[in-house]
């Protein structure tokens, strides 16, 4: 004697789970993505970070009777008498040029403008100098000397950092809502159109859990194609992304692109992060799934013992 075996609860294929599969994959997309470009720009910050912190600057305006070589000398030598620096470079008249070039052209004199000449000072990170006590000397010895230790720009860098992954959360927050919103509605649905299977197994006998049970492996399947297809997607960017900016390295669009935002390229961490975010997806699809099928048989239950009810239930 065969027995015909039994089919599931929730249609395995049907308009409503492509439907949802092509929607949980935007956002799984939307989510890896703003994943990634947080990491980046957080990558990016920590990198213009560490440069600026390796390195202070001393600046010698010019002025009458003034040996500007001697000055730059000796301003890097007070620097340097300092522990906690390591090595000092005065910037020769050439790269002071080009570094005016964008502004004010080529074949630029120096000598016939008083622009000032710079001394860059590489310190310890670990060990920094004390910035003030040699701010202090500089300025006794030499009144034209100003130190730059950069602590501005590390401040603004770090606000910077803190605020896109503050956005950067908020974002993925809002996109894991509106999931969370999806899939409730689809549940709904798909138990709407198949609510009299449900109260017929419910009221015969079959557990809460069961039905729950069939209801989360079908949504747990959606979300596992809809978030990998997604995540596969926002990873493919990347490389692709990745490859195209090695490849255009001279140019000078990739150049300040690059100078921006950093690389394209995540990472090993970054893909990671994108694998976890399509394991969080999928969790939170099935949980959903799980918690609005509950609610539903409660609401049954509800409405069988006061019929009364119907309508503030629906509503």
């Amino acid at each position: 004697m065969r027995v015909r075996p039994t089919g599931p609860i929730v249609p395995s294929s049907n308009i409503q789970g492509n439907a949802l599969i092509v929607v949980i994959a935007i956002m799984a997309f939307l989510a890896c993505l703003t994943l990634g470009a947080v990491s980046m720009v957080r990558s990016t910050a920590a990198s213009w970070e560490s440069q600026i912190s390796r390195e202070i600057t001393i600046q010698i305006k010019p002025d009458d009777n003034l040996d500007m070589e001697k000055t730059l000398a000796s301003a890097r030598d007070i620097a340097l008498s300092f522990v906690g620096t390591k090595s000092g470079q005065i910037v020769d008249e050439a790269a002071t040029a080009r570094l005016l070039e964008p502004w004010l052209g080529a074949g630029l004199d120096i000598k016939e403008l008083p622009v000032p000449r710079l001394v860059i000072i590489t310190i310890d990170e670990t060990h920094p100098p004390d910035f003030e006590a040699m701010r202090s000397l500089l300025k006794a010895q030499i009144p034209q000397a100003t130190l730059d230790d950069h602590r501005t720009w590390v401040d603004r860098l770090v606000s910077m950092a803190h605020t896109t992954v503050l956005i950067g959360t908020g974002v993925l927050l809002l996109v894991f809502t509106a999931m969370v919103l999806t899939v409730v509605f689809a549940t709904r649905g798909a138990l709407s159109g198949n609510r009299h299977i449900v109260e017929v197994l419910h009221f015969v006998g079959a557990e809460s859990t069961f039905v729950a049970n069939e209801f989360q492996k079908h949504f747990l399947k959606i979300s596992l194609k809809g978030s990998a297809a997604g995540s596969a997607l926002a990873a493919l960017f990347f490389a692709t992304a990745g490859v195209l900016q090695s490849r255009t390295i001279a140019t000078p669009q990739t150049d300040q692109a690059t100078a921006l935002f950093g690389t394209f390229s995540v990472g090993a961490l970054g893909y990671v992060g994108i694998l976890a975010t399509m394991i969080i997806i999928a969790l939170l699809t099935t949980l959903t799934a799980r918690f609005t099928v509950m609610r539903t048989i409660y609401e049954i239950d509800l409405i069988r013992s006061d019929p009364g009810r119907t309508d503030t239930v629906q509503n």
